[in-house]
């Protein structure tokens, strides 16, 4: 009974010495799998062939964010099999000590067990205690055997100890092995992928770039038409102060609040980094801000807002309880919402139908539109801005895990 929670204690100390580390790759794991889950997102809603010469920018554009995807995966893939590596090598260190531990054990344990063969007769121990001067010394020495027996005892049950303890870190080892070995290849095969996606963001890369001229013209006028967008629905936003403050009798350039709306801002703002997406499904395939063109020298791309690539037929839903302030008309009769959270708006474009009117009430993440899906490029892409009063704010610090 002594034994078998001797080796329970054991066991659950080598647990416990391992968990820390453990957490840490199993974090790596964690935290791989959500790449590969993202990876896998973005390729299913991405196109997968060039129809069209002019679609070579909108293609290299995918390429590009395919390759950023798998390069996170392949650099979190690189950091769990290193976690596995430092894991096996503690293992291989615990083992060759245990082993000599184990060893010197063994060997104690056999000069022991033959010394006390050589004097193992009971006549040698009555002749033991029987010369003993006085009583005293004769319990002593009694006392001593007794201690030499248990010390026996207990070098035999430490042997077994040390023997499941090594059985646990050799089972232990050939596990890990065999997991690092799974990800080695899972690891070349993604890296087989990167180097393939990369020839042909080089061969995209190419033949954009024997038409530089072409392509820079064609951002920039883009960049113009976005531009006039984004100053328009400034435009709207401030006019929308402006109606709001005349009816309270103010003057100001921001919303004027009462204690309703007040509220509401101050937990719209308190919710910051934790609001849903505005779509069930998707990534953001253009950022918020100046950003460097990444294969056209001396161009930057500008945006208010994210781009957000989803699935055909997806609708656009609220992030935050609201008020429909106004629905915008845009050019080929798609709309834009403008959802008001005190001083704060969340707008949704390229809808092509819609599920709400201008004064409705709105939840969270309650459908505010069909998203319209590009016939020629057959994408469906989301334009989605977030304003505090007239100034325009980054999503992505905005929305969880944008």
């Amino acid at each position: 009974m002594i034994r078998c929670n001797s080796l329970f204690i054991v066991c659950f100390l080598f647990v416990g010495l391992l968990t820390q580390a453990q957490e840490t790759r199993q974090q790596l794991e964690t935290k791989r799998k959500e790449i590969q889950a993202e990876k896998d997102k973005i390729n299913s809603l991405l196109s997968q062939a060039i129809s069209e010469e002019k679609s070579y920018l909108s293609y290299l554009n995918e390429i590009n964010l395919k390759i950023n995807v798998q390069q996170k995966l392949m650099n979190a893939i690189r950091a769990e099999s290193d976690a596995y590596r430092t894991e096996v090598r503690a293992n291989q260190k615990k083992i060759r000590n245990l082993e000599a531990e184990l060893k010197k054990l063994k060997d104690d344990y056999g000069n022991m067990i033959y010394k006390s063969y050589k004097s193992k007769s009971q006549q040698s121990r009555m002749m033991f205690l029987l010369s003993s001067e006085d009583f005293y010394q004769a319990y002593k020495r009694l006392q001593y055997m007794k201690q030499y027996t248990d010390f026996r005892k207990n070098q035999g049950e430490q042997i077994g100890v040390k023997a499941a303890q090594l059985n646990v870190f050799n089972d232990s080892l050939k596990i890990k092995v065999k997991e690092q070995e799974v990800l080695e290849v899972i690891s070349k095969k993604e890296q087989n992928k990167l180097n393939e996606e990369k020839a042909l963001q080089q061969d995209i890369i190419s033949k954009i770039k024997k038409k530089e001229r072409k392509y820079k013209n064609e951002i920039k006028k883009k960049q113009r038409e976005q531009q006039k967008i984004n100053h328009k629905i400034e435009k709207i936003i401030r006019d929308e102060i402006a109606r709001s403050n005349k009816k309270a009798g103010i003057k100001s350039s921001k919303f004027a609040l009462t204690a309703e709306t007040k509220l509401l801002a101050t937990q719209f703002a308190g919710n910051k980094g934790e609001f849903p997406w505005p779509v069930d499904r998707g990534f953001v395939s253009r950022g918020f801000g100046r950003q460097k063109h990444p294969t056209l020298s001396g161009i930057y791309v500008e945006s208010n807002g994210v781009r957000v690539t989803t699935e055909k037929g997806s609708n656009a839903r609220t992030i935050f309880d609201g008020t429909v302030l106004l629905i915008q008309v845009t050019p080929g009769n798609k709309k834009a919402v403008f959802v008001q959270h005190g001083n704060y708006i969340s707008v949704y474009s390229n809808l092509e139908s819609l599920s709400v009117k201008t004064g409705d009430k709105v939840s969270t993440k309650q459908i505010l539109g069909r998203i319209f899906t590009d016939k020629l490029t057959n994408k469906t892409i989301l334009p989605f801005k977030l304003y505090k009063d007239s100034t325009p704010l980054n999503p992505t610090s905005w929305i969880y895990k944008m």
